[in-house]
């Protein structure tokens, strides 16, 4: 948005509309302020994950599914393997914790790892962390593993399948604050309600000057909000798969 109010200003410049150009410098120099120093981010951050914030109290049943998404791999420069990227970390985390109690409550309990080789890192995603998981103390017989998903739409799409086979009589949904909104909108879509249990949250930092960080989290607060109005979109043109019961 800024980079666009600044190319109008060079455009209405050139065009030597001076008082115009002078008014969108200085909505342009307002906007760097907003996002940069918290304000706008913070604001956005608050309508994706202000509602997932504390974790949720629910009853396991006996039989429990918990699909953990994926959130990309990194390829480690001194022995070439693969690994959870760093925004992953708590994800995974947060999965084995609802692992540990489920299985504590004495249900039977399997975590689904959703993420295909959206990357082209070699290997999918879900692979990479079935063997975090494990390494974690997650039984290896306890982890499905979803590889074909290359975006949150297939997660909910391919999940679906392996879940009705499963067919758990409560299922938990793990990644991060800031995607839960429109992960639980897809997983909807696809007949699937579960609950959702976030891994991070990820937040702005409030500065008086502007801040590199404050404009990456509007960056991807507005990659979701895109999303979201991407999919109700597709639905009024039709274009979207049908919806499941």
């Amino acid at each position: 948005m800024v980079l666009l109010l600044l190319c109008l200003l060079a455009y209405l410049a050139r065009r030597k509309r001076p008082r115009l150009a002078r008014t969108l410098g200085v909505i342009a120099l307002l906007l760097v302020f907003a996002v940069g120093c918290g304000p706008v981010p913070g604001w956005l951050m608050r309508g994706l994950q202000g509602d997932y914030a504390s974790a949720p109290s629910f009853p396991w049943g006996a039989r429990n599914a918990i699909v953990l998404l994926g959130a990309g791999t990194f390829k480690d420069p001194a022995h070439g393997t693969l690994e959870p990227s760093f925004f992953a970390d708590g994800r995974i985390l947060a999965a084995v914790a609802q692992y540990q109690s489920c299985h504590a409550a004495g249900g039977d309990c399997k975590v689904l790892a959703s993420g295909g080789d959206a990357q082209g890192n070699g290997a999918p995603e879900a692979a990479v962390y079935r063997d975090a998981l494990v390494h974690a103390g997650v039984p290896a017989a306890d982890v499905l593993v979803e590889d074909r998903s290359l975006s949150t739409w297939h997660n909910a799409q391919y999940s679906k399948p392996m879940l009705a086979a499963y067919a758990p009589q409560r299922t938990v949904l793990v990644t991060s604050g800031l995607h839960m909104r429109r992960s639980l909108l897809y997983f909807a879509h696809f007949g699937i309600e579960p609950v959702p249990v976030r891994g991070d949250l990820l937040e702005p930092l409030w500065s008086i000057y502007p801040l590199s960080w404050n404009f990456t989290v509007a960056d991807a607060a507005l990659h979701e909000y895109v999303g979201i109005a991407r999919y109700h979109v597709y639905n009024a043109l039709g274009l979207n798969a049908p919806k499941m019961r």
